[in-house]
């Protein structure tokens, strides 16, 4: 088991919903199933996590979202990504390799420093 850090847990969590979305239109709970699917239940979301990110994304036009009629005469709100959201992900993304290349490189500095 991989104990992530609430820190990182947070930076990554808005690339993790659009990476989400990316698959295609969803909605909270079937995100926060798949973020448990993803990291095989390690990482504990709820719903005072997730919504907060959601509303967020859409303020910032990362997302959009509608309501729509589920049985029962319920509501459920559907989120999907924009193109903006797209360009977004992409470059975070890249960010994130870049970064990860970067400490990849420097473990390996020690045999050279030394």
């Amino acid at each position: 088991m991989v104990e992530v850090s609430k820190d990182l847990v947070a930076a990554s969590s808005r690339i993790m919903i659009l990476s989400i979305l990316s698959a295609g239109e969803s909605y909270g709970y079937r995100i926060l199933q798949a973020i448990k699917l993803l990291t095989e239940d390690q990482w504990k979301w709820s719903d005072g996590m997730i919504y907060p990110i959601l509303h967020r994304l859409d303020n910032d036009i990362l997302i959009t979202s509608h309501w729509g009629m589920i049985e029962n005469n319920r509501k459920r709100k559907y989120y999907t990504i924009t193109e903006k959201g797209i360009k977004f992900l992409e470059k975070a993304l890249h960010e994130w390799q870049f970064v990860d290349s970067t400490i990849q490189k420097a473990k390996g500095l020690h045999h050279v420093i030394r």
